[in-house]
């Protein structure tokens, strides 16, 4: 009893003069830990639901809802501060969204803290592309710059092709974020260069996919550039699989020797000769691939080069292979229909897609731009020879990026009818560095512009 009394005296004692009492069962806490899905992120002025990155946070001998992150330093706080930093959620990972404030890149520190005042910090890379219009039907498809062909998948996903490299890409169309899944075919095309993917297009559960079987920009000839190929779909949305098909590297052959046989009308011995850039108005560049009305074994090819003629203000040219199926299937030598040639007002092809009902959209844009420095438009065909294409739309050229490609047609007979259009990008200096985003170091910086517009 006695020694219970001293303790309770000596404790007394201790609060009178302010000495704090520690229980000998005292928590104990670690040094919190906190990761980032990805160390790089971009963003763009204006956007509506940029992509985020996951934080995921923990800390020994502690709760870890009780753990705070924030963000608490920025070396470009006209690019983003601190507070324009949001985080959510209130488990071990958490979603950090960034609102971009100017152009350009900044690095932010995101902090957690823990039980007991202890910290740990992470840097993200951040960088913002400037602001476009109508951001609200904007989104962005990071991972790579130079989407060229994109085809709908169902469930509100689309593959995109990229023409630098042979990689197809898996993305939510209504989502600003990274791929979902990908697939690299270049082992089994037997090829180690890009294919340079221009089109495609599907039919049934077959994917058809399509080279620009030009030269390269220095006008020397790339075998892997002559290929065709396709690829099997099962499933759709975020479960869609890709495996591949068969391959076919004789087309651009195939065309020239029609071409020389029909007594040269379209110049493609001399758009495919050394030396030809094919992104000249008399080069050989093909862009667009689908299918004519009603068939599964004619495919339109869709050329960017050569207009018909090769003269300021010619026809876009349409090529159609009669036997497109076979030449896939079995590998026979193509066969070809009369050309095709539309006033798209001196516009080329940059992409040709129809919908069940055979209506037919035309992305058409310059021979020679890889930009928006130059007129681009969208037209209605009915795929008939001998008929005329509609315009129904004019399309934006200031923001960065140039159209490429048609994700999907809608009902062209409904007013107000949206489509979702994609940009090559690759060549647009997104931060204001001078850097092409094709050239940038990091992926998660490389994007492309997927934009939704209502039909005149």
């Amino acid at each position: 009893m006695k020694k219970k009394l001293a303790i309770a005296g000596t404790a007394a004692l201790m609060l009178a003069a302010g000495t704090p009492l520690v229980s000998a069962h005292a928590a104990t806490y670690g040094t919190p830990t906190i990761s980032l899905s990805a160390a790089y992120l971009s963003g763009a002025v204006g956007a509506v639901g940029d992509p985020t990155v996951d934080v995921t946070v923990a800390q020994s001998g502690g709760d870890v809802s009780a753990l705070t992150v924030s963000a608490s330093a920025s070396t470009k706080t006209s690019v983003a501060g601190t507070g324009d930093v949001t985080v959510t959620g209130a488990g071990a990972v958490r979603q950090l969204a960034v609102t971009a404030r100017g152009r350009g890149y900044t690095n932010l520190t995101v902090k957690v803290t823990g039980l007991g005042g202890k910290t740990a910090t992470k840097t993200l890379y951040y960088a913002a592309s400037p602001a476009v219009q109508n951001p609200a039907e904007a989104r962005y498809f990071t991972g790579a710059s130079d989407s060229s062909a994109a085809v709908d998948v169902g469930g509100g996903y689309t593959v995109v092709a990229d023409d630098e490299n042979n990689v197809l890409r898996l993305y939510d169309r209504s989502r600003s974020a990274a791929p979902v899944k990908t697939w690299d075919f270049s082992a089994q095309l037997g090829v180690t260069k890009e294919v340079d993917i221009e089109g495609g297009t599907l039919i049934g559960n077959t994917i058809y996919w399509t080279g620009s079987l030009g030269n390269n920009k220095d006008g020397i000839y790339k075998a892997p550039r002559n290929t065709v190929f396709t690829t099997t779909l099962s499933g759709s949305g975020a479960s869609t699989q890709l495996a591949y098909g068969r391959s076919y590297k004789q087309l651009r052959d195939d065309l020239v020797a029609w071409d020389t046989a029909n007594g040269d009308c379209y110049g493609f011995a001399a758009g495919t000769a050394d030396g030809q850039a094919p992104k000249q108005i008399d080069g050989f560049n093909v862009e667009g691939l689908e299918f004519a009305p009603g068939s599964t074994s004619t495919a339109y090819l869709g050329f960017r080069a050569p207009l018909a003629p090769a003269v300021m203000g010619g026809k876009a040219l349409i090529v159609p292979v009669t036997n497109f199926d076979k030449v896939l299937s079995s590998g026979a030598k193509a066969t070809f229909g009369s050309g095709i040639e539309l006033d798209l007002g001196g516009l080329a092809i940059r992409d040709i897609r129809k919908n069940a009902a055979d209506q037919y959209l035309i992305l058409a844009g310059s021979w020679a731009a890889d930009d928006n420095s130059d007129p681009y438009a969208l037209y209605q065909w009915d795929g008939v020879a001998g008929h005329a294409p509609v315009k129904r739309a004019d399309l934006p050229t200031t923001d960065p990026g140039g159209w490429e490609a048609i994700v999907a047609v809608p009902d062209l007979s409904v007013a107000g009818a949206r489509v979702q259009l994609v940009t090559d990008s690759g060549s647009a200096d997104l931060y204001g560095d001078g850097i092409a985003a094709k050239d940038l170091t990091h992926p998660e910086w490389k994007k492309a512009r997927a934009a939704w517009f209502t039909l005149n």
